[in-house]
């Protein structure tokens, strides 16, 4: 996989499916992104279809350790608030960061994938450290000056490339029966 396209493309941090896309794949960890992946840049909110899907996700297995370049105090109450742990200041995508991310939730290169809305600090990255990207459509268009100059950029190295859509709701009695 060339360093700067994503393993997976999806539409919505929501859109990777806990069971089939992270949990069947071998992937139990997961460094994930903040800004514009699961706290919109715009309203400062998680949405909560993403709070959902982290307690989904939590509950079958997967450990999560926040991701960010974010230097802000504000991340830790953040993170606190989602009952995760951080790494902030990260310097992404300097290797440093990524490691000690890993080395916070036990983590091993081959059960691990950074899940964030950035080619050049999330994707890139992960694929200098050996672990898989998936890339997710940011929630907002809102988001800092330079990020929103390096998303043209982003744009022609994706070129046609389309996210995967969400997986169809499971029918009610399925989705009581599985668990999830």
């Amino acid at each position: 996989m060339p360093l700067l396209q994503p393993d997976r493309f999806f539409a919505r941090v929501t859109s990777i499916d806990v069971r089939h896309d992270l949990l069947s794949a071998g992937l139990s960890c997961v460094l994930l992104d903040i800004d514009n992946t699961v706290r919109s840049r715009e309203s400062g909110e998680v949405p909560r279809d993403v709070r959902e899907w982290l307690a989904k996700a939590r509950n079958a297995g997967v450990s999560f350790c926040l991701l960010s370049n974010n230097w802000h105090s504000d991340v830790h109450g953040f993170a606190e608030g989602l009952d995760l742990p951080i790494l902030a200041k990260a310097c992404k995508p300097l290797p440093f960061g990524y490691a000690a991310a890993m080395r916070k939730i036990g983590a091993a290169r081959e059960d691990t994938v950074v899940v964030g809305d950035q080619l050049l600090t999330d994707v890139l990255g992960a694929h200098l450290v050996g672990l898989k990207a998936f890339l997710v459509v940011p929630l907002a268009e809102v988001d800092l000056k330079h990020t929103l100059m390096l998303r043209g950029l982003e744009r022609g190295l994706m070129g046609s490339r389309e996210p995967e859509p969400a997986p169809a709701p499971a029918p009610a009695a399925f989705a009581k029966e599985d668990g999830a």
